[in-house]
């Protein structure tokens, strides 16, 4: 079964969902920014979620988990420019209770109702502003554009996209910029489809397309307290339920595949301050932890980070990371190859051309390709360059 990506679909491209978006002066950029939004499935839906795991997350981790225990729900409330994390009791009332406002809003009960918050660390929710803004969304079918901007803090562009299988439609959005070092999912994602699936099989799914997509990205390293991707099933295109055993079940894990990974590229591109994404391929490895571990550890070292930056082909620093890191190897079937250039094996340098392969780094898309000729476990992630921009946005986030 071909499955089809579509960069201008929404989290409203499948059928029997809609999204809406209002300002509601959370956000501090402005008059006419959109900072709170809801999702809405037009029936009750299975269910799916994998949560951060830094153990001091926002209150709507709490929450979300509680509700997901019945492995249904029907809509998601986020707002943008507060984390509500680190606020102690009120945060967990406050995350009640703006999740209670959403589902009154749209007429669905408070427990089917998912909430998330993201920004700044710390400071309570202003409960006023968000029951306004609440109260000011229209929820429409073509608001899945809005949905996605609304759910930015320094994102500089939305990040939303469609995929099609069969009769089915998987649509999504996600949001992230900085703080960006998943362990388990992302920062925040929202996920649906109008496949009949139930919450068992997507659960299992989800949490395995997380792992090869969300959890292979990097920006700084840092891992926030309100990462979270949520995804429904509504059933809404008929059919019988996909399980494990039917026969589209692989066409539908290759679709959430599919679109984990074009949200988590476009996460990794939007990093704060970048200038060029980082396309990080592991392979001889010994087991696909060890892929995973090593394709982390190389995009988040500053070292390599600032020579992508600078189209430097200093292969040396890469060398570095695969050296000091605990995977497992065969020293002399080592290899290194950036942008299609073999600079290193067999414990010594290759002669290249520095001038021609520092062009092929100054692309927007740099690759960087380490066999560690120990085994035949593969794995492929993405960061950003490490640049100045990124340290001036931080050294400045809330002042």
């Amino acid at each position: 079964m071909t499955v089809e990506v579509d960069l201008n679909g929404s989290a409203t491209t499948p059928l029997g969902f809609s999204a809406g978006a209002a300002y509601a002066g959370i956000k501090t950029y402005g008059e006419g920014k959109l900072d709170i939004g809801i999702l809405l499935s037009d029936r009750p839906a299975s269910a799916a979620a994998v949560f951060t795991r830094n153990r001091l997350r926002s209150a709507c981790i709490d929450v979300n988990q509680a509700r997901l225990v019945g492995g249904q729900g029907q809509g998601v409330v986020v707002n943008s420019g507060n984390a509500n994390a680190s606020t102690g009791e009120r945060g967990l009332r406050d995350a009640f209770r703006m999740s209670e406002l959403a589902a009154q809003k749209v007429g669905i009960a408070a427990e089917a109702m998912f909430v998330c918050s993201t920004g700044v660390i710390g400071h309570p929710l202003s409960m006023d502003r968000i029951s306004s803004g609440i109260e000011a969304i229209e929820v429409t079918d073509s608001g899945g554009a809005d949905f996605a901007r609304a759910i930015m803090t320094t994102d500089l562009v939305s990040k939303h996209c469609s995929v099609r299988f069969g009769p089915y439609s998987l649509g999504g959005c996600a949001k992230g910029s900085g703080m960006i070092h998943p362990n388990m999912a992302t920062m925040l994602a929202y996920l649906t489809t109008d496949a009949p699936v139930g919450k068992e099989t997507l659960q299992a799914a989800l949490s395995d397309a997380a792992a090869r997509s969300f959890n292979l990205i990097t920006v700084d390293g840092d891992t926030s307290p309100s990462d979270s991707v949520i995804l429904f099933a509504n059933g809404a295109a008929g059919g019988e339920f996909i399980t494990a055993d039917s026969e589209n079940y692989s066409a539908f894990v290759q679709a959430l595949d599919t679109i984990c990974i074009e949200l988590a590229k476009a996460i990794a591109r939007d990093g704060e301050g970048a200038t060029k994404l980082i396309e990080i391929t592991v392979s001889g490895a010994v087991t696909e932890e060890d892929a995973r571990l090593l394709v982390r550890e190389i995009g988040t070292s500053p070292l390599v980070k600032t020579a992508v930056h600078g189209a430097d082909p200093n292969w040396g620093r890469i060398v570095g990371v695969v050296g000091r890191s605990e995977v497992a190897i065969l020293e002399e079937n080592v290899t290194v190859t950036v942008c299609g250039h073999r600079l290193f094996e067999r414990k010594e340098p290759i002669p290249y051309d520095e001038a021609e392969v520092s062009r092929a780094m100054s692309a927007e898309e740099v690759s960087i390709e380490v066999d560690l000729g120990a085994g035949k476990a593969v794995s492929t992630g993405w960061t950003c360059d490490l640049t100045a921009g990124y340290i001036s946005i931080n050294a400045d986030y809330t002042t």
